[in-house]
This record gives structure tokens, sequence and C-alpha cells, in this order.
């Protein structure tokens, strides 16, 4: 399996519920009809959480979660102004061993 990470600072979110955590993943389950699955979340600081998905491709699947939280709010936070998206062949990568694809700097 390899990695995608959502990274997430609440501060910078409408709406910074917990329940994100969850949603969030399970969303994108049921969008890429689970070629993209749950792998956990974790604090990475006070404010900013990230939430791991795995998946057999990275590259290949990462577009449709980038195409996901452009299109959909999740808990009412629009995540396509907040959210950052990495991606690595490794599974369950740290943060730092991983690509950021999204936003492109």
């Amino acid at each position: 399996m390899e990695t995608i990470i959502v990274k997430l600072d609440s501060q910078k979110m409408e709406n910074p519920e917990i329940s994100i955590f969850y949603e969030l993943p399970e969303k994108l389950e049921k969008y890429t009809r689970n070629k993209v699955t749950d792998n956990g979340y974790d604090y990475l600081t006070n404010t900013i959480v990230g939430i791991w998905l795995a998946t057999e491709h990275a590259k290949e699947d990462y577009p449709k979660v980038i195409e996901y939280i452009s299109k959909k709010k999740v808990c009412g936070n629009d995540l396509s102004k907040t959210a950052e998206i990495y991606i690595s062949q490794k599974d369950i990568a740290k943060l730092e061993e991983c690509e950021k694809v999204y936003p492109k700097d």
C-alpha cells in the first residue's frame, strides 16, 4: 500500500469539528469506490492534523482526493482553501517522507 496524507489546520477551517477526521475518509472511500481508504489520523501540532489514507497507487489516486475536496464541503468546510495533500509510495509514511502535491506552490 501507498500513502496519501491530507493535512488540515483547524485555525484555517470555518468549522473545525473533530468529526471531520472520520467523515472525510469515509466520504473519500465512497467517492473513490474504496480505492482510497482510511488509515488513521494524528495531531502534528496543537492545531494541525494529518489524515492518513491508504491506496495501491498514490500518484493515480490523489487527483480524486483533490477533485472531491474541490467539489464538496466536509463538516461545513471548504477544504480546497485549507488542505494540503502529500503522497508517498511508502506504506504509512511520515509526513516528512512525502511529496507535497497540493496546492502547488
